[in-house]
């Protein structure tokens, strides 16, 4: 690899980890998106709910005054006892099934699997990119750049599902929620796309090969670089 191939492809590795990183935050964590329902009276304790890719917590809150935001109960950060369950598709139990016949639990199912596809390519674009720097291999750039763009758009496809399975329980008429914003895992997944698609790319256009100085001159006729 070309000393000043192999400076780019670092600089890429770093903006790759902050990718890697914020995916992991999104996958592992469970704040995609809260929900609220609506609240009848002050003085009394409602349920307000977060979930993930993997379970639903739902927070009993004690309203003592109106949100100014909204009717909806919270917001989630105010002190209150917490439940968390792991979905049906994991382990059994009450919570779980009424998650799935209130949360359309094929969404999620989708939704796991599809980042669980993402984690499976990033970690193939990381073994490709670190075999890449051995000597004459750095033709494993172009694979490791198709990685990591699939990745990111693995995880983007994993966020468009959770949309529509927030969209349709609270349009469902069976459900209590009836507000709801995306949170912080959210943002992570929506990030590490943007990242890991901007990485893949530009770990294509690193292996593509030399170009040459001036217009007039072929690639044949250019100068080759100094090897390390």
């Amino acid at each position: 690899m070309f000393e000043e191939q192999a400076t780019k492809v670092k600089i890429t590795s770093v903006v790759i980890v902050v990718g890697m990183s914020a995916m992991l935050a999104a996958v592992v964590t469970d704040h995609w998106a809260v929900l609220s329902p609506r609240v009848e009276k002050l003085n009394a304790t409602c349920e307000a709910a977060h979930f993930g890719l993997w379970r639903l917590c739902k927070k009993s809150i004690f309203i003592v005054e109106e949100d100014p935001q909204g009717k909806g109960c919270g917001p989630i950060s105010l002190p209150g006892a917490k439940n968390c369950s792991y979905f049906k598709h994991f382990t059994s139990g009450e919570e779980a099934e009424v998650f799935e016949v209130k949360t359309q639990k094929e969404y999620n199912i989708s939704a796991a699997a599809i980042a669980i596809f993402s984690l499976f390519f990033m970690i193939l674009g990381t073994l490709c990119v670190i075999f890449s720097f051995g000597k004459g291999r750095d033709y494993l750039l172009r694979p490791a750049g198709m990685f990591f763009a699939f990745a990111g758009l693995c995880i983007i496809i994993s966020v468009e599902v959770m949309r529509q399975s927030v969209k349709r329980m609270i349009d469902s008429d069976e459900t209590i929620w009836i507000e709801y914003y995306y949170s912080w895992s959210f943002t992570c997944a929506c990030a590490s796309f943007t990242l890991l698609i901007l990485s893949g790319v530009a770990l294509l256009l690193i292996s593509m090969p030399h170009m040459p100085r001036n217009p007039w001159e072929t690639c044949m006729d250019a100068e080759p670089d100094t090897l390390d």
